[in-house]
């Protein structure tokens, strides 16, 4: 004979069983999701402004606050105040991170050295950072880049660009620099990085600048780079600028600059780099929030060297100006083994882009992007093979780009105007590319806003809005269903 339950605790069951069936149909709801993730942007962009008037070290009512105990990551640890540092925002700083980072450079074989910056704002001119290195950034420290561009170092063109970006000839270094380095770390309690870039828009809308503007960080030739919790924010140019380096990541990280007015201020742009991750970060930019790359045109195709094996996950992202993600358009050196999963897109122009022209060469193949969410983006998928920058007339426009080995796989959203945008060309088809499990609620109701031409590849089971009919239909067992007789043909229309 089975005792029965108290009736006390019988009721504390059922009280658990009924909280256990709502919290799981409380998310299995997608308008919930997207209220949840718009609850957890707003309060990210709430916390950064309101920490960034909060003086160092002082607690919004005014009371003193003791700092968080800042780890030893390191053998050997130096804050930047032993080597003169002074944080008002005044004084510059250059001499005490150059001696700093000079001092840590004579470590290395002893397992390298930390350098911690505490509360306060330490203006500087750009600085290098050297091997087996923690750079590390207290709560309310904020590195800030001076505006006199004079005390910017110029550097030759990157080799797989042959120019400066915005100007022929040299272009102005980053803030923090690095080449040629192994086992680097920026990490911290979400202290700052400021490039103070507004300067440097106006000056660029005007005319004023003789060379390309500097990134914001911008490591070269380097391993084992890690950069993570911390706040990057109003880069002249770029923010986080890999180049040709292996084995990044990037984890944990906000980075952040006017929504407009703001120029070519991409949040991270891997470029010719392998082996990257990144993830669990909040971008919201000028630009492009993440940008795919490897060299332009003819220089991009002598330099030779691919981005691949890269990892993007779990990312909240805006841009009202380009893209959330990119690849390209400066792929020249290829561009393989992407996976972009776990993304949400918010009031955004464009989700993801995949941008390359003829001149570029290269290829972009085995791109594979899965639990994509759009929320209020004009275009959702897009792909262009007529973007039409290049370095100078030299280039040769019968190197003609491959694309292909493109998959979709849980797309998602609402207020989108254009789900998917593929604008291949006869020169430039787009191929093998496969979506699968799509449903977009849509903000305009004409017929023609799933977008394609000179494209092939297939639709597995249904999906809504109603595919090109360019597309193989397949069903959800993987079975031909319809044959496309009408790859080549082109609905693509850019008025809407």
């Amino acid at each position: 004979m089975v005792e029965p339950l108290p009736v006390g605790r019988l009721q504390s069951q059922q009280k658990r069983v009924q909280l256990k069936r709502w919290v799981a149909a409380f998310f299995s709801s997608h308008r919930t999701l997207f209220t949840i993730l718009w609850i957890v942007a707003f309060f990210s962009v709430f916390y950064w402004q309101r920490s960034s008037v909060v003086r160092p070290g002082i607690s919004a009512s005014g009371k003193t606050r003791l700092g968080r105990p800042v780890p030893k990551m390191r053998a050997f640890a130096f804050n930047l105040t032993d080597f003169g540092g002074v944080g008002d925002g005044v004084t510059v700083n250059t001499a005490a991170f150059e001696t700093a980072v000079s001092a840590i450079s004579k470590l290395g074989e002893r397992g390298g050295g930390q350098l911690n910056v505490p509360p306060g704002k330490w203006l500087t001119a750009p600085f290098n950072l050297t091997s087996h290195m923690t750079l590390f950034l207290a709560e309310d420290a904020e590195i800030l880049g001076i505006q006199d561009e004079k005390q910017w170092p110029l550097m030759p063109p990157l080799p797989s660009y042959g120019h400066g970006r915005e100007h022929h000839g040299p272009r102005y270094g980053s803030l923090v620099h690095g080449r040629n380095l192994k086992d680097v770390v920026i990490t911290g309690h979400n202290g700052t990085i400021n490039g103070q870039g507004h300067s440097w828009w106006k000056k660029y809308r005007q005319k004023l600048l003789d060379h390309t503007r500097g990134p914001l960080v911008q490591i070269m030739w380097s391993s084992d780079i890690v950069i993570a919790n911390i706040t990057l924010r109003d880069s002249p140019f770029w923010t986080f600028h890999p180049y040709d380096c292996k084995n990044v990541t990037v984890r944990n990280v906000t980075i952040l600059a006017p929504i407009h007015g703001a120029p070519n201020t991409d949040g991270i742009d891997p470029d010719s780099c392998e082996d990257v991750v990144i993830e669990d970060c909040y971008i919201s930019v000028g630009d492009d929030a993440i940008a795919i790359k490897s060299g332009w045109d003819q220089y991009g195709i002598a330099y030779g060297r691919p981005s691949r094996n890269i990892l993007v996950r779990n990312l909240i992202v805006r841009s009202m100006v380009s893209a959330g993600i990119s690849i390209g358009s400066e792929m020249s050196g290829g561009v393989s083994d992407v996976t972009v999963e776990n993304l949400l897109v918010w009031s955004s122009r464009r989700a993801v882009r995949i941008k390359t022209a003829a001149g570029r060469g290269g290829y972009i193949r085995h791109i594979t992007y899965r639990n994509l969410t759009f929320d209020n983006v004009r275009v959702g998928i897009i792909m262009k093979t007529d973007y039409n920058e290049h370095p100078d007339n030299n280039f040769d426009p019968k190197a003609l780009p491959i694309v292909k080995d493109i998959s979709f796989t849980g797309v998602h959203g609402q207020g989108v105007r254009v789900p998917v945008r593929i604008h291949g060309s006869e020169d430039i088809p787009i191929r093998n590319v496969t979506f699968r499990d799509i449903s977009v609620g849509l903000t305009y109701k004409k017929k023609h806003i799933f977008q394609c031409g000179f494209v092939q590849g297939r639709v597995i089971g249904t999906i809504f809005p109603a595919p090109c009919e360019n597309l193989d239909l397949y069903n959800e067992e993987g079975q031909l269903v319809k044959r496309s007789v009408a790859q080549n043909i082109t609905d693509v229309d850019y008025d809407i």
